[in-house]
């Protein structure tokens, strides 16, 4: 997905969708130095979703195995 900031407002960066619509994005989430008009990319990283999940799985498998 791809979004591009028309604008800040307090915490938040309006953003800009695809179809036109704008929404209110955490400034947190917002890269730093980004600035209006920059158009940011969002996306699934996919290698560090497995990581994540198997990590969480191996963990599972931890507790169950202490009780």
């Amino acid at each position: 997905m791809r979004v591009i900031i028309d604008r800040f407002e307090g915490d938040f960066a309006v953003v800009e969708m695809g179809n036109g619509e704008t929404v209110n994005m955490p400034g947190i989430l917002v890269p730093k130095g980004a600035k209006e008009g920059d158009v940011i990319d969002i996306q699934i990283n996919e290698e560090k979703t497995l990581e994540r999940r198997r990590k969480i799985e191996n963990m599972m498998k931890d507790l169950w195995r202490k009780t």
